[in-house]
């Protein structure tokens, strides 16, 4: 990696490393693979994102402020947000439902707006939309399937990138998926004048194989598809085969530049994902375990010896709530259980085992300062705020009841016991001494409703299913929104859930 310095996050797009395979590759094959997920936002589409903008910047059609919308399954929409969030532009970011949540959180993360668009109608779906409000609204629409500044990115950046990894070695293929195309038919072209003995392969999943198909996608004027092509089907591969054909990937089916389209199962996807991960500690999307996949089928027919290049999308990290992680579980296996239990100490199932002195310890805790029984008790009568949490910056308990008041629009005044405006002269510690004198609790959260004790976290969370809480506020006079029937543990971490 360069040492040099950077004068913002946008030059450091692109220089990807390519790392050979030494456990996964065939014997006698060569395979390498380019890690596109060390990019900043951890994809190959921030390559496509910056040159989009920068080329709309130059051709007047993206004026300064203008806001910028695209269709996005995810990874050009989060480019897309570090792009115009360094750049100062508004972003807006439409996306079908089922695409991973992690997406859109960490879109709206970096600044962005997404609007959903509903699962039945697909790639298409959030396509004609993002049109629709660009139309509307006068928007800059990145058309990102059909935008030549997609493809020049890769022919400027990812191209001289892999012909400058193998000046002194031979590349007999290069395999990649297509996506929006931009990649296939950026690399291919320059690969065809530069490396004319490197075979382009492009993958696509086996149970929906369009541009295998021969049969042509409908388009309208612009070069935008219209509606699905009629061989799509639904597959595993998020990001790497939309509904349709990409105006750019068929300039690639065109224009001559693919040598052989390898159908691709989603199972072996997921397989080689994790293979990936667990025998090379290479931590990358389904796409990348899709596209080494095309690459070991070349490898049952290629001539021995042949060195093969795999283009890795993007990182495994927006893949959390998928299948690829269907079987990683949030608490701990029977082994780990087993690890834990091995030694007595820190552990989930039993208490530590007691020190000699800890009966000593607890008898000669201090009192609490009189200054801090006040403030305690000036806090929880105060009619201004009925409501009163005294919390952790960092407790996940503590963010628990946030998000739950937060859900019943319950105004509360917090006390961050923690926070540096409580580090001066010990007044966390000492608050949380007043508390326990008051209430007997060690523990934080502590709660109150007018000056009534109400507990901790699941103290809270049990006075709401029985109603007590809701009567304690409107005694209160507390507004909040009574509609709300959600379950209050489900705001409890995630790794509690099964306990």
């Amino acid at each position: 990696m360069s040492n040099r310095k950077f004068n913002n996050i946008l030059e450091t797009i692109g220089n990807t490393p390519v790392v050979k395979l030494n456990k996964l590759a065939p014997d006698g094959f060569n395979i390498y693979v380019k890690v596109e997920s060390f990019n900043p936002m951890g994809s190959v589409k921030d390559r496509l994102a910056l040159n989009i903008i920068e080329r709309a910047e130059q051709s007047g059609d993206l004026l300064p402020g203008q806001t910028v919308i695209e269709a996005t399954s995810g990874n050009t929409g989060i480019g897309l947000a570090m792009v115009c969030a360094q750049k100062s532009y508004p972003l807006v970011l439409t996306m079908a439902e089922n695409f991973s949540i992690e997406r859109r959180k960490m879109m709206r993360f970096l600044g962005a707006k997404v609007v959903l668009t509903p699962a039945a109608l697909k790639g298409s779906g959030m396509l004609e939309k993002a049109i629709e409000l660009a139309e509307k609204h006068g928007w800059y629409l990145c058309r990102q399937f059909e935008n030549e500044a997609n493809a020049e990115a890769h022919s400027l950046t990812t191209a001289p990138e892999i012909l400058a990894a193998f000046a002194a070695e031979r590349l007999d293929y290069w395999v990649t998926g297509f996506g929006t195309g931009g990649t296939l038919k950026g690399v291919s072209r320059v690969l065809r004048k530069k490396s004319p003995a490197t075979r382009i392969i492009v993958c696509e999943p086996d149970n929906s194989q369009i541009l295998g198909s021969g049969i042509p996608q409908e388009r309208d004027d612009d070069g935008a598809p219209l509606g699905s092509h009629p061989l799509f089907r639904p597959h595993l591969m998020q990001g790497w085969s939309p509904d349709f054909i990409p105006r750019l990937a068929e300039d690639a089916v065109t224009d001559k530049m693919i040598d052989r389209i390898v159908p691709v199962k989603g199972s072996e996807a997921l397989r080689l994902t994790r293979a990936l991960a667990r025998e090379e500690g290479i931590f990358v999307g389904v796409s990348a375990g899709a596209t080494l996949a095309g690459a070991l089928t070349i490898c049952e027919t290629a001539e021995k010896g042949s060195t093969l290049l795999v283009m890795l999308p993007d990182t495994g990290e927006r893949y959390l709530s998928t299948p690829l992680f269907e079987d990683i579980t949030e608490d701990m296996t029977e082994e780990e259980l087993d690890i834990a239990r091995s030694t007595p100490g820190y552990r989930f199932d039993a208490p530590p085992p007691s020190k000699p002195d800890e009966d000593q310890d607890q008898a000669e805790r201090p009192t609490a300062p009189e200054a801090a029984l006040t403030m305690l008790s000036e806090a929880i009568s105060d009619p201004e705020h009925p409501v009163t949490l005294y919390a952790l910056e960092w407790c996940e308990f503590c963010w628990s009841v946030r998000k739950m008041f937060a859900r019943y629009e319950i105004p509360y005044r917090s006390f961050d016991l923690d926070s540096v405006e409580y580090q001066k002269d010990n007044l966390g510690g000492n608050m949380r001494m007043a508390l326990e004198a008051r209430t007997g609790a060690k523990t934080i959260p502590q709660i109150f409703i007018g000056k009534e004790h109400i507990g901790g976290a699941t103290e809270l969370f049990d006075a709401a299913i029985d109603g007590s809480m809701q009567q304690l506020l409107k005694l209160n006079s507390v507004n909040y929104n009574e509609s709300i029937k959600d379950d209050p543990y489900s705001f409890l971490p995630g790794w509690l859930h099964s306990r």
